[in-house]
């Protein structure tokens, strides 16, 4: 099963991928790790990586998408694999989707963790960070928004996304997120059935 994961800063999204990952029993691939890993092994994509991200800016579509793909076509991926901060844009999923293609793989489930703006803000001012001010925040969850709308349309048309409340207990929520996975049109390992689905 190949999933990703959307939802704004502080909604969760590491908590519920660390339990995904072991749940599935499947790779997780955040393009933040992949980023800093090719920096280190010096690869080309790396190395072109790392202007930008002294800089402090973003990492170029095209570049981040080649560590996606040649990551998606390792053994370890074979039975799926949980994609985590990619795709940010319209543009990084159709290149996720060209990447699939040629592998003649697909993408099962896209899972959007809600979790509205003002419990947002109050989670991220909660962990006293320099950058987890209110204003900042503020900035960071509009930016968010302008880039996910479209792409929280697009995997709607395609029905594969699957909205899940993201207020509760982590326990709360990872079970949503197993009913969501039952329902889902892709292939649920056999290990992760719930009895009587």
């Amino acid at each position: 099963m190949r999933l990703i994961f959307i939802g704004p800063p502080g909604a969760g999204k590491g908590t519920q991928s660390a339990r995904l990952v072991e749940f599935l029993q499947i790779p997780h691939l955040s393009t933040g790790d992949m980023l800093r890993q090719a920096v280190r092994d010096k690869t080309d994509a790396g190395r072109h990586a790392e202007s930008f991200m002294e800089r402090g800016d973003l990492v170029p579509d095209d570049v981040v998408m080649d560590l996606v793909r040649e990551r998606l076509e390792r053994p370890d991926c074979g039975a799926g694999a949980l994609l985590d901060g990619v795709p940010r844009n319209q543009r990084q999923a159709d290149l996720l989707d060209e990447a699939l293609a040629r592998s003649r793989m697909q993408l099962d489930v896209a899972l959007e963790l809600r979790v509205p703006d003002e419990a947002v803000i109050q989670r991220l001012a909660g962990r006293g960070r320099g950058d987890d001010q209110p204003g900042v925040i503020k900035r960071r969850l509009e930016s968010y928004w302008r880039q996910t709308r479209p792409l929280l349309d697009y995997y709607q048309e395609r029905g594969i996304l699957h909205r899940i409340d993201g207020l509760g207990t982590p326990d709360e929520v990872f079970e949503r997120i197993k009913g969501a996975l039952q329902a889902a049109p892709g292939e649920v390992p056999p290990h992760c059935k719930v009895p009587g689905s």
